[in-house]
Formats: structure tokens, C-alpha cells, sequence
């Protein structure tokens, strides 16, 4: 981002409300940051128009979806070129249950947060979709016992 604009606590007090709940209104943003509603209102479409603020999004129940099964894979590709990175990042985007995948600095390349209905959904994931993506060498599983803070739940009752 090219922006180098500083944020004062007004911009904080905004961005740190909106994460804990998105969908609040102005005026009720406006009390919570000690701002009058335009003032708060003009702030925040600078925020979004700048980039510090990219998106809304609903924090979904995953459980009662039937797909609370969480595992993340360390992958590590034969080749690290940047012709054969570039075609693991296109690729990886077409696998749905893949929520997150960050390239690491380390003894593997990629760490991958895959969401599934069971272990046996996570097992078919990997066995034909993970392990098929181009110039993947190996992989290792881990599967999460209990979420202990995820980005929006905890959140919620505060």
C-alpha cells in the first residue's frame, strides 16, 4: 500500500469496533468513538477508500454447517521458482475447503488451514487435491483439537 498516512485513535477506535462487529451503524459507531456522526461517517469512507479497511464479512458458525474439522498441512514444493510458486498459488485458489494459505519462511514452503466435514473428508482433500497441486514434494497434517481464539469469535462477547 502506498498510503503513509498516520492513523490517530479515532482511525484505531474505528477499525478495532468495526473488526469486533461490522455490521454497526454509524451513529452507533459515532458513541462508541466519542464522534459526532459525520465526522465518523467521513472518517470511515476514508478508511475503506484508503485500504485499512478492505472488506465486511459474516463470521460464520462453521460447526453447524457441518464442516468444523479443521487440519493444517505443511507443504513442501520440488521446485521454488518463482514460475513454479506462481503456479501453486493459481492452483490452491480452486480448493474450496483451503481457507488460508500462507507461504512460509522455513522447512516447508506452505502452511495451508483446511476445513472439512470429518477427518475423512480432510483425508480425500489432501490425497487428491493437495498432494495434486503442481510441484508439491510432501506434506504434513495437523489437526486442531479446539479453536482457542479465532479472529472474530472471541470477539463477540466482549
Amino acid at each position: 500500500m502506498s498510503n503513509t498516512r498516520e492513523l490517530d485513535r479515532y482511525d484505531k477506535d474505528i477499525i478495532k469496533f468495526l473488526s469486533k462487529d461490522g455490521r454497526l451503524t454509524v451513529t452507533e459507531l459515532a458513541i462508541k468513538t466519542g464522534l459526532s456522526k459525520t465526522p465518523c461517517q467521513v472518517r470511515m469512507k476514508r478508511l475503506v477508500r484508503d485500504g485499512f479497511i478492505i472488506g465486511f464479512r459474516a463470521i460464520i458458525n462453521h460447526n453447524l454447517l457441518d464442516v468444523g474439522h479443521i487440519a493444517f498441512a505443511e507443504v513442501k514444493l520440488r521446485d521454488t521458482t518463482k514460475k513454479a510458486l506462481d503456479a501453486f498459488n493459481l492452483a490452491v485458489q480452486g480448493i474450496h475447503e483451503v481457507e488460508q494459505c500462507h507461504m512460509i519462511a522455513g522447512a516447508f514452503d506452505y502452511l495451508l488451514m483446511v476445513r472439512t466435514k470429518d477427518i475423512n473428508a480432510y483425508r480425500h482433500i489432501l490425497g487428491e487435491r493437495i498432494s495434486a497441486l503442481p510441484h508439491v514434494a510432501s506434506s504434513s497434517t495437523y489437526v486442531a483439537m479446539e479453536a482457542v481464539k479465532e479472529v472474530g469469535h472471541s470477539e463477540l462477547n466482549s
